[in-house]
């Protein structure tokens, strides 16, 4: 098998003195989407915030395409190709949808490229192509999520971090973000997917890890860890 696209050993991460993420490892291969999945106050979004380059670690290495990454500042993992659609969506309210995608692509400056990731982007989330000009504020909470993730695909990232995107969603539109990761894992993004729908992240993921209270208690393939007679009666509620 190919070297890991992202590479995370022994990572200990902490918030004061007190360690949130205590020494894990995984892998994430280039093509792959691989889920984290746990309580909440587990350690996932910890994970991705220093994954991302938000958090600095207190001890471990990331590697991303072989190059060391752990501390190093956001900006310029960003640049290597990683990019994270957060938690919660965070769209800059005041800004219509059309800057907020632009936003996304601040790094690059060729305009064609610019506009040829924002038309994909926009057959991707037709409902965004039908109010460009509207303040991000002013949309639905599902909206806004489309708008984080097109967002992040505006940086056409090696590594994509979707940090809890059904998060507070209704139902359909909860089934429709899935779907729309579903395309992106058919089109060969690399995903590193952060999802408190355990039964939904298993069944996209082609590989998992359960975190427990800052540890990796279990990994393996998403479909033999979601047939997993403790993952079923803690996270899929069977």
């Amino acid at each position: 098998m190919s070297a890991p696209l992202l590479a995370v050993r022994g990572l200990t991460l902490a918030y004061d003195r007190t360690d949130a993420v205590k020494g894990i490892d995984f892998d994430v291969h280039k093509g792959g989407v691989v889920t984290l999945i746990g309580a909440n106050g587990a350690g996932k979004t910890t994970t991705l915030r220093a994954v991302s380059g938000l958090l600095k670690p207190r001890a471990g290495s990331i590697r991303f395409a072989g190059r060391e990454i752990a501390g190093m500042a956001a900006h310029r993992i960003a640049r290597l190709g990683v990019v994270q659609s957060p938690e919660g969506r965070q769209v800059f309210a005041n800004m219509t949808i059309a800057e907020n995608l632009a936003m996304g692509a601040y790094l690059e400056s060729d305009r064609v490229a610019v506009a040829k990731r924002r038309d994909t982007v926009l057959a991707r989330f037709p409902r965004l192509g039908e109010r460009l000009s509207q303040s991000a504020g002013l949309l639905s909470g599902g909206e806004q999520q489309m708008l984080a993730m097109g967002r992040a695909l505006m940086a056409d990232p090696k590594l994509l971090l979707l940090d809890e995107p059904s998060m507070g969603l209704a139902p359909l539109f909860v089934e429709e973000i899935f779907n729309i990761v579903a395309d992106l894992k058919r089109e060969g993004r690399t995903i590193l997917l952060v999802e408190q729908n355990a039964r939904a992240a298993l069944e996209i993921a082609d590989y998992a890890y359960v975190i427990e209270s800052g540890r990796i208690t279990l990994r393996g393939p998403a479909r033999e860890i979601a047939e997993n007679s403790e993952v079923a009666t803690a996270y899929l509620g069977m």
